[in-house]
């Protein structure tokens, strides 16, 4: 079927200006509540306690493999999903049809992940998690640069970020507190991710003078990469927000096991609850103050700035002094520090895209920086745990990764 002829579009039709109302807003949090728990309540918790009823003595390799898996296909589908959801023609709207189809996959593959009896089996249906993962980001960023206003940006992006703490501590605290058993955790973490995207598919509707680039594959190729010569602003903010995702990614996911075999805690699985809430609480307050300061100043790099700093005083405090007492003062300033730069990193994002009619290609390019550190830092923490340098170096390369995000964002010149 040929495609439609393509007109030019009134360029203000490209900045939105009406402002979304509470009860998007509201629908928008709980589609990213429900992506969240059934994203990465099986990282901290779900898939390492799975691993280590498989096989013990290889946990960590497996968890590493897995994950390791998964960030090879986000790396692919985040640019080639968005790409394909600028192009999509349909009836039920592009953005919609993505999240929708992306929240039925993702919910399916959760589920079957938890019926595994093999690594092979699980290291499966988590890569096609992931990639249903993938298609649901691509729509539900996307709607931020179409329909969102600048002056509504912070706090649209608290509404990203400040349902991952919420969704990681109630899904962790379903599972403990009712002693789920693996099987039905994963399945309810599925119903719950399908039930919480039906809200904002249900209300939301794509702005009329949408322009809708032809689909081609060199237009698809072409969305693997932004030339960052031509677009340094989208270069920096894209290699700050890698770093600041991977330090926290690397601070929290093996934090099971540091409680465990790090501190050698009668009761581990009480202790990341506890660790969780704290952390849970700070990137909760956090995430949406520093949205609202954003918002009603402008001002970002300071905050940014500061985030960054907090999540590697956070790793220092745990190579210095390890200890629980440590680690949950720790997980306040990671906490807090990866809230705040999430919101306000995510407002600034969507002022460097370099192309308003391909939003969904490029923030799915942007996205790699937030999905892929989650998944790959599994890999790197078990190559750094399983040196002489144990936890120690762990932490110590958290610390590293976040000063680097920080100098990053010394870099950007669009933001004050």
């Amino acid at each position: 079927m040929p495609h439609p002829p393509i007109t030019a579009p009134d360029p203000g039709a490209l900045i939105p200006e009406a402002p979304v109302s509470r009860r998007w807003i509201a629908a928008f949090t709980l589609a990213w509540f429900g992506y969240w728990m059934a994203s990465l309540v099986p990282l901290q918790l779900l898939l390492p306690s799975q691993f280590q009823a498989l096989n013990p003595g290889d946990k960590v390799r497996d968890l590493a493999i897995t994950n390791g898996v998964a960030g090879v296909v986000a790396l692919v589908t985040l640019p080639v999903f968005g790409a394909l959801c600028d192009r999509t023609i349909s009836r039920f709207g592009r953005r919609r049809l993505w999240i929708a189809g992306g929240a039925f996959v993702g919910a399916l593959a959760v589920a079957l992940v938890g019926e595994q009896t093999s690594t092979g089996g699980v290291v499966l249906w988590w890569a096609v998690a992931t990639a249903g993962a993938s298609a649901m980001m691509g729509g539900l960023t996307a709607v931020i640069a179409d329909r969102v206003p600048e002056r509504q940006r912070g706090i649209l992006s608290s509404a990203i970020y400040g349902p991952q703490a919420l969704g990681v501590v109630i899904g962790i605290a379903a599972v403990t507190l009712f002693a789920l058993q693996l099987r039905t955790a994963y399945q309810l973490l599925g119903i719950a991710l399908v039930l919480c995207a039906i809200p904002f598919v249900w209300i939301h509707r794509e702005r009329r003078g949408m322009r809708t680039p032809p689909l081609t594959l060199s237009a698809i190729a072409s969305g693997l990469w932004v030339n960052p010569r031509r677009h340094p602003e989208f270069a920096w903010a894209f290699g700050s927000r890698t770093l600041v995702n991977l330090a926290n990614s690397l601070g929290t996911c093996y934090m099971l096991f540091f409680l465990t075999d790090g501190l050698q805690l009668d009761s581990p699985e009480d202790a990341l609850l506890i660790v969780t809430l704290v952390y849970l609480a700070a990137a909760l307050a956090f995430t949406y103050l520093a949205g609202l300061y954003s918002d009603r100043t402008g001002r970002q790099r300071g905050v940014l700035i500061i985030a960054g700093l907090a999540q590697a005083l956070a790793a220092a405090l745990l190579v210095f002094a390890p200890s629980f007492v440590m680690a949950i003062i720790a997980a306040a300033f990671i906490g807090g520090g990866f809230g705040a730069s999430m919101s306000v990193g995510q407002a600034v994002v969507t002022r460097v895209l370099p192309d308003a009619e391909n939003r969904a290609k490029d923030l799915g390019i942007m996205n790699i920086g937030l999905v892929v550190p989650t998944t790959i830092a599994p890999l790197i923490a078990a190559i750094l745990i399983t040196t002489s340098g144990g936890y120690t170096l762990l932490f110590a390369a958290t610390a590293v990764f976040a000063l680097g995000g920080v100098w990053m964002i010394t870099r950007l010149k669009s933001i004050r």
